[in-house]
């Protein structure tokens, strides 16, 4: 069922008022109206060195992806806003047809890398991003967003992980050894452990920081253990990446069953920008 449904989805950039409208309705769906683009700025993007594209299955939107052009002070890239899915098409792998297309149409546009942010502790976002697109992370941003009210955000900083993806097909080797340190440990083999023994002063080249498995869950049963997280792992991420490393993986190891593990590198990857 999954494999003949993504067959017959179509993907295709937006351009006309009418795409752009049924854009913002599903929008509203996804997240809320007041949190939609209006119109006038999505056609402004678009005709402006950004794109839209949206996913159809029989004639239906049910996702799109929101791209717009970004300026460090030095050159010019793509800025990933936002990809949105309706609830009844979520986890068909989507989202990854998505942004494979994004990667297409950025190369054919000129840029040269991609970038955006994501929460490090949900891992379905991480999985996407690091393991299935091959991205990687050299800057984690805390608070970014400030204190926001809605459902995934609510009463915790909105620190993020600042993605960066080439828009080159990139090679990246997924070797392990089972000798790589950890920056933190889990105090129990469940979902609700607590992150305990920070280790700030490791220099080995490879480093694993696991993350709960399932946040939301965390958050809504454990409030002040998903600020524990949140703190414990924003001292880890910006303490190794400020020194150099990159994460440049969200694994599955067998000693967290319940958690993941992010895996940082340091010197010269594969996967730099």
């Amino acid at each position: 069922m999954k494999a003949n449904l993504l067959k017959s989805v179509t993907i295709r950039t937006l351009h006309s008022v009418e795409e752009l409208e049924e854009v913002r309705r599903l929008e509203t769906i996804v997240w809320s109206f007041d949190d939609s683009v209006p119109v006038n700025q999505s056609m402004a993007v678009v005709k402006n060195g950004g794109f839209i594209l949206g996913a159809f299955y029989q004639d239906r939107l049910i996702a799109f992806q929101y791209s717009f052009p970004g300026f460090n002070g030095e050159k010019v890239y793509l800025v990933s806003q936002s990809l949105g899915i309706h609830p009844d098409y979520r986890r068909l792998g989507i989202g990854e047809r998505l942004k494979i297309e994004q990667r297409k149409t950025a190369s054919n546009m000129g840029y040269d890398f991609i970038t955006w942010t994501y929460d490090p502790l949900e891992t379905v976002n991480g999985t996407l991003n690091l393991h299935k697109l091959g991205a990687v992370v050299s800057t984690y941003l805390p608070n970014v967003y400030g204190l926001m009210d809605d459902n995934l955000n609510a009463g915790i900083p909105t620190d993020r992980f600042l993605v960066e993806w080439d828009t080159n097909e990139m090679k990246r080797s997924t070797e392990t050894t089972p000798t790589i340190p950890y920056a933190l440990i889990p105090g129990g083999d469940n979902l609700f452990s607590k992150p305990e023994k920070l280790d700030l002063s490791l220099n080995a080249s490879k480093i694993f920081v696991p993350v709960p498995g399932n946040f939301q869950e965390i958050k809504k049963c454990d409030l002040s253990l998903a600020i524990d997280w949140r703190e414990q792992t924003g001292l880890v991420f910006s303490n190794y990446l400020k020194r150099g490393w990159k994460v440049t993986d969200l694994l599955k190891r067998e000693e967290y069953p319940h958690h993941y593990v992010y895996l940082l590198e340091k010197g010269d990857q594969n996967n730099e920008n």
